[in-house]
């Protein structure tokens, strides 16, 4: 016997989805001895949770006060028994055969805590479909710095309705700090990433775009781009604490989070503004886990020059300028003035 596999959906004013969603976990082929489908609606205001109780009690139907996607998974995985956990957003869908796929790929290697794989664009605006896979299966872990620039690499294809773990995975890194109201999904990615993942190239799921997506926003939209830019800030500083809490190295903790969150923190600093002392210590945050060992003239750029810039310059006008700068690769004059890192004689 398989171990039992639980589906934990997670919904919020998904009227028009979460019907095509449940029926696509219940068309996995699986009986309610090998699955259990849980769905948690965040209190969604419109007919979702009538819809969600057409198909009970096969799916355990559980509804609370609307708190966001990190108290929805909270909820949910407290009422989930299943040794592996599949997640699914409740306005996204699998394809057939998804489940035996990671299941076979899980009882197959028995030594990572997750599986993901590729996955379908359905831009429902257009009605048309993406494939997004990666060039070859792969197995993400932080052991090495190359192991951690593979998994940034990869990380993509760790989304919602891609990513099935093992039960102990959850259980260690949950409960998600509730401030999480959406991109929560970025902690089990996270836990994922740490125990080892194994991502398939084979695309296993369909991610729906649409105009009530959170996370997937149109450009144009700025009050949407700024409460996503804001709330990537937030979920990187709580993920930052939580993973040094539960004892991943700190030099670990840094490689893997810092590249994106650097890079969120510029965005919203060079498109919303913001204050010099902030631009300042994301430049030096930047500088710090990028080069361990520094030459003196290299740091004495990065101070005196690069420092003292933010400190001078309004945000947007020293990002501005960062990009002219990087557009102009005015980077390789610098290189030819101060070498980058001090050279250690082996």
């Amino acid at each position: 016997m398989r171990p039992l596999i639980t589906a934990l959906v997670d919904t919020y004013n998904h009227e028009p989805y979460i019907e095509h969603a449940l029926v696509s976990v219940l068309e996995q082929g699986l009986s309610p001895a090998e699955l259990e489908v849980v769905v948690v609606d965040d209190g969604s205001t419109d007919n979702t949770s009538e819809i969600i109780k057409k198909f009970t009690p096969r799916v355990k139907h559980f509804r609370k006060a609307n708190g966001g996607q990190a108290s929805a998974f909270n909820v949910g995985f407290a009422e989930t028994h299943g040794e592996i956990v599949a997640t699914l957003d409740g306005d996204d869908w699998w394809a057939k055969g998804k489940l035996n796929s990671v299941v076979n790929a899980l009882e197959a290697n028995a030594d990572v805590g997750a599986v993901s794989h590729g996955y379908y664009e359905f831009h429902e605006d257009a009605q048309q479909v993406k494939l997004c896979v990666p060039p070859d299966a792969r197995i993400l872990t932080i052991d090495t710095p190359n192991a951690i620039h593979e998994a940034l690499v990869t990380w993509p294809y760790l989304l919602m309705g891609a990513l099935t773990l093992r039960r102990r995975v959850m259980e260690w890194i949950m409960p998600i700090p509730e401030e999480m109201v959406f991109m929560a999904d970025s902690a089990l990615q996270c836990a994922a990433m740490v125990m080892g993942t194994l991502v398939l190239k084979e695309p296993l799921f369909y991610y729906r775009y649409h105009a009530g997506n959170l996370y997937a926003v149109d450009t144009k939209d700025t009050a949407k781009m700024r409460r996503r830019s804001d709330m990537t800030e937030l979920v990187y500083s709580q993920l930052y604490r939580r993973l040094l809490e539960l004892g991943v190295p700190q030099e670990k903790v840094d490689a893997l989070l810092y590249p994106n969150w650097v890079a969120v923190k510029r965005f919203s600093l060079g498109t919303f503004g913001g204050s010099r002392w902030k631009a300042f210590r994301t430049e030096m945050q930047a500088f710090h886990s990028e080069y361990r060992r520094p030459s003196p003239g290299y740091s004495f750029f990065k101070y005196a020059i690069v420092g003292a810039s933010t400190l001078l310059l309004p945000p947007r006008w020293f990002y501005y300028m960062r990009g002219q700068y990087s557009k102009r690769e005015l980077g390789r004059l610098r290189d030819r003035l101060w070498k980058a890192e001090v050279t250690v004689s082996k």
